[in-house]
């Protein structure tokens, strides 16, 4: 139980990461911020493709949460500025 938190903790940090690299917010958040987006970006992404964090820990699946953590910070964005970037 306590190494699939580690996982879960990990996999989202690297994910939410590299989804505020893309998005250009990397200066904006922190590790704490990323490791959740990347959490949340992976529910997203089971929700949306049917494959997330949970299945088991592929490239595909790790493609699907840095997906899901994008369009996560792409919803964000809507939100406060009123554009994607």
């Amino acid at each position: 139980m306590l190494i699939n938190i580690i996982v879960w903790l990990v996999v989202g940090g690297v994910a939410g990461w590299l989804a505020s690299l893309v998005m250009a917010r990397d200066g904006q958040q922190g590790i704490l911020l990323n490791v959740v987006v990347g959490i949340v970006g992976a529910v997203i992404a089971g929700w949306l493709f049917g494959a997330g964090i949970n299945d088991a820990i592929t490239v595909m699946t790790f493609v699907y949460s840095v997906i899901g953590a994008i369009i996560l910070l792409a919803i964000i964005n809507l939100i406060n500025r009123g554009r994607v970037r």
